[in-house]
């Protein structure tokens, strides 16, 4: 593929190109959001990008949702002096696996983030001050209510697709459940329909370091540099799940950082390459995400459960009226492809139309995120034949 200059030295001929993130406020008063809670919220300002362009009678959006900590920046550049682009550039652009010569693509930051959408570091209008742990309760319902209101106020009655990996995979299945009419096509990427044990003990942990950082301060700490320390601890641990054992080995092994020989010393907290490179996650992730906001989805995250309310998964998947493509990878610990059958089961018990593959990546969880030609691929082809489809 070809390069063109485009603002900065080189850019991917595919690359959307500059970017930039908008703003809408939702859900005014005295149409607040009703909460899964019971409680309202309202104003609510939501943070997106677009990628593409609608065609004439709005039949080619695709909304893209994030993962935990991504937000709406999924492709292109905001300015020459970004080090990196949007978190799924290479997956997001002409001739892509999200083909912006055909498609519209849609990405927000979700409700409770930190990314410019309303969250617990936002200010209260009826107090003056922020939100912090008196923000609502969140659930994925609440999330992708905001979304579809999102969708409706750009004039768009109808999705070709929805399509995300992770807690992303996981909103994408409650749209297709709750908002049948506006889905026709979802994309299930390394997710399931509600989180393990396992999965939810790593989000215990990690809120647990925040906690007991003294600088977590209950929540109220804005004014002040807040709970680094847990915070940074907090993604180490998560960061360990979205790899693989065989990922980290090859890259990692034992070696040593800075020298040939063990030190010998507790004083040195650093000495694997593997120890180095969590502590850079981790000061990095600091930078970038607020402390509040990682509790509320980690705990939405682990109240997920697609068939709660309806009886079994089969029934709750019946709601929905779209087309279903699936993918896992045989190396994800974190969502595992024995749940991505156990949802391809489901949708063949209940005759809906699905495709289903285990991808073979060593990258682990995290794989949806790296190894995106095969994923291109199939994605494509599959949002494609939808379109075709009328």
């Amino acid at each position: 593929m070809g390069e063109i200059e485009s603002g900065r030295e080189f850019v991917n001929a595919g690359s959307v190109g500059q970017a930039a993130t908008r703003f809408v406020e939702l859900f005014k008063p005295p149409h607040a959001l009703r909460m899964a809670s019971g409680e309202q919220l309202g104003p609510i300002t939501v943070a997106y990008e677009t990628y593409g362009e609608l065609n004439a009678d709005r039949s080619n959006a695709i909304f893209v949702c994030h993962a935990l900590t991504g937000d709406a920046h999924a492709a292109g550049w905001h300015t020459d002096e970004d080090r990196k682009p949007g978190w799924w550039d290479g997956f997001i652009g002409r001739g892509r696996g999200l083909d912006t010569a055909k498609y519209f693509v849609i990405c927000a930051n979700v409700l409770g983030g930190c990314q410019g959408t309303t969250g617990p570091g936002s200010v209260n209008p009826e107090t003056g001050r922020r939100y912090c742990l008196n923000f609502p309760f969140l659930t994925i319902r609440d999330v992708v209510s905001v979304h579809a209101e999102l969708v409706r106020s750009l004039g768009i009655t109808s999705l070709l697709g929805v399509v995300g990996g992770s807690l992303g995979g996981m909103q994408v299945l409650e749209w297709a459940v709750r908002f049948p009419d506006q889905v026709r096509a979802a994309v299930v990427l390394a997710s399931a329909p509600r989180l393990t044990a396992q999965g939810i003990a790593f989000n215990a942990v990690g809120r647990r370091a925040i906690y007991a950082d003294p600088g977590f301060s209950n929540g109220d700490y804005y004014e002040s540099e807040g709970p680094r320390y847990g915070l940074a601890l907090a993604r180490m641990v998560a960061h360990i799940t979205y790899l693989s054992e065989n990922s980290i080995e090859l890259k990692f092994g034992r070696r040593l950082q800075n020298s040939e020989k063990f030190a010998y010393s507790m004083q040195k907290e650093t000495e694997f390459q593997i120890e180095s490179y969590l502590h850079y996650q981790g000061k990095r992730f600091v930078q970038r995400f607020d402390a509040n906001s990682y509790l509320y989805l980690t705990r939405m995250m682990d109240y997920f459960d697609l068939e709660e309310g309806f009886g079994s998964l089969a029934e709750a998947l019946e709601q929905s009226r779209c087309r279903f493509f699936v993918a896992s990878y045989d190396t994800d610990w974190l969502f595992p492809t024995s749940q991505s059958r156990e949802l391809v089961s489901a949708l063949l018990k209940i005759r809906r139309h699905v495709s289903f593959l285990e991808l073979r990546c060593p990258f682990g969880h995290d794989s949806f995120l790296i190894d995106l030609p095969p994923l291109a691929g199939l994605v494509g082809p599959f949002l494609d034949r939808t379109f075709a489809s009328g």
